[in-house]
């Protein structure tokens, strides 16, 4: 497997796709990158899934201390949290370094309801990062993802690097991607419970998804994460929504589930994905990525929806973590 391409290249932002099957060409794949990095004195990152992570400390052996590891199965449990929590963090430390990173949001565990949120992140990385003097390099297990994944990883990024070296991706096309993705959410099932919210009963919609939370047995931590949650979408939709919002709550299989409905549309993809300190807004929805285990959204013509999953604790086990 190729090392890839030549990171001098003129342009300063590069985003790259490694599709391997198993941990061989995983490391073929990698470690060059990370290598090439450490060679230059570049900043460098590594945010993978727990067994990757541990295979990559393995081979880097000492080297490992020069690398900022990071678990992605913990910090981009929630997808929309991978660009402010993870790559935006790193790189933001380093605003006059080259900078590389190695981010695989997408694994073969990923449910259903998480992959399109991961789809839209991977698109989203390059308006995020345009401009940027940095390298992040995707991997994408082709052995065990599905083929609408690998495709999707071909629309998502403009280089390639397999088993048959590295080439431009013919079907790089981020934006259709996005909004290929952007498709109205399944309706609430017929036993979620429904509150109209409006300025005058935001503190009313506030008491009620906290009682629902702790009914269906949400540890403290939780509650707060679900009070703080519930609280930033609604009040964006009474600001921007049209003055009021429809609410919906309800669990299924292992989480609490939360719709806000509102009658505006969300103009900026980024919003919620970009640092605190960043000019361009959606503080409150950056607020709510880092709390929740999963924020889908759909806008569109009509409206827009935005719909929170938070973790269900298992009978008699520990605390979920936010």
């Amino acid at each position: 497997m190729t090392a890839g391409p030549d990171f001098r290249a003129d342009e300063p932002f590069l985003h790259l796709t490694l599709h391997y099957r198993g941990p061989h060409e995983y490391v073929d794949g990698t470690m060059p990158f990370i290598e090439e990095g450490l060679r230059a004195d570049e900043p460098v990152a590594v945010a993978v899934p727990t067994p990757n992570l541990h295979l990559l400390q393995d081979v880097l052996g000492a080297a490992a201390e020069r690398v900022h590891l990071v678990d992605m199965c913990e910090a981009g449990a929630n997808p929309g949290r991978i660009i402010p929590g993870v790559l935006r963090e790193f790189a933001d430390q380093y605003p006059d370094r080259r900078v590389r990173i190695i981010g695989e949001p997408v694994w073969p565990s990923r449910t259903a309801a998480e992959y399109p949120a991961c789809a839209q992140h991977e698109a989203l990385i390059n308006p995020a990062f345009a401009g940027r003097d940095v390298a992040i390099m995707c991997p994408y297990d082709v052995a065990a993802l599905s083929g609408r994944a690998i495709a999707d990883s071909l629309a998502a990024h403009p280089v390639v690097i397999d088993r048959w070296g590295c080439r431009r991706s013919d079907h790089f096309a981020p934006e259709r991607l996005f909004a290929e993705y952007n498709q109205p959410l399944t309706p609430p099932p017929k036993t979620a419970i429904a509150r109209a919210v409006d300025r005058a009963t935001i503190e009313n919609a506030r008491w009620f998804v906290t009682a629902f939370g702790r009914k269906t047995g949400l540890a403290a931590n939780r509650l707060i994460d679900l009070e703080i949650a519930v609280t930033e979408l609604v009040t964006n939709s009474i600001r921007h929504g049209g003055g009021s919002a429809m609410l919906h709550i309800w669990t299924e299989a292992d989480h609490l589930v939360c719709d806000i409905t509102d009658a505006g549309h969300l103009a900026d993809p980024l919003a919620g994905r970009l640092p605190i300190d960043d000019p361009a807004g959606g503080h409150g929805l950056l607020l709510v990525n880092h709390v929740v285990d999963l924020l889908r959204t759909y806008t569109g013509p009509y409206g827009t929806t935005m719909r929170i999953h938070i973790a269900l604790d298992p009978p008699d086990g520990p605390p979920h973590g936010g």
